[in-house]
């Protein structure tokens, strides 16, 4: 049983087997690349829970009951990732075949340091080779998407605010004021009635 992206999934796989052959063959996962199939380009890297490895180098009977997360679980068409859509904005890509591994590596870092520093970045994205040289753009767009990602998380945490509304009557009247419920007792005093006393009954 593996969990990918969330989800239980089984497997039947040979002890022999590594998560990269699984995703690819056996899950129809194949955004993980196999390039070097030796843990020299870091192409295939996915996240185990939270931590970036090679899948190539990782046997899948070994990550039984561990979360995997996947180039294709970090986002989609609808709502990309902040690293995801960093690299649009900052052409950090030209083939694409390094660009999931090179993805995941900053989205394991980011998940860590939400605020790196460019020596951080550099070395987060060490362990994965891009031969059309497209270095100093993803470095750019790793940094972009720390922005993106620490004002995303301001942003959130301002519409957790709660307002917390005024007692029952108190405050002065107009826009948006609470009036008093009419069977309560105004605030401070007692209740009054204000309809005329019934006649006397001799």
């Amino acid at each position: 049983m593996l969990r990918i992206n969330g989800v239980s999934r089984t497997v039947l796989v040979e002890p022999r087997h590594t998560l990269l052959e699984a995703l690819r063959l056996d899950l129809g996962l194949t955004g993980a690349k196999e390039v070097c199939d030796h843990g020299q380009c870091g192409a295939c890297t996915v996240l185990l829970d939270g931590r970036a490895v090679y899948a190539c180098l990782t046997l899948a009977v070994a990550v039984e009951g561990q979360g995997v997360s996947t180039i294709e679980g970090i986002g989609g068409p609808g709502e990309l990732h902040p690293v995801q859509r960093a690299f649009i904005e900052h052409d950090a890509f030209q083939c694409g075949y390094c660009t999931p591994g090179q993805i995941m590596s900053l989205v394991a870092l980011l998940d860590r340091i939400p605020n790196p520093t460019e020596d951080e970045v550099r070395g987060a994205v060490a362990g994965n080779l891009c031969r059309c040289g497209a270095y100093p753009n993803i470095v750019r767009a790793g940094l972009a998407a720390a922005a993106a990602m620490r004002a995303r998380s301001s942003t959130r945490s301002q519409r957790r605010l709660v307002r917390i509304p005024s007692p029952r009557g108190a405050g002065v009247r107009g826009r948006g004021a609470v009036p008093p419920h009419p069977n309560l007792p105004p605030p401070g005093g007692k209740e009054q009635s204000t309809s005329s006393p019934p006649p006397f009954a001799g």
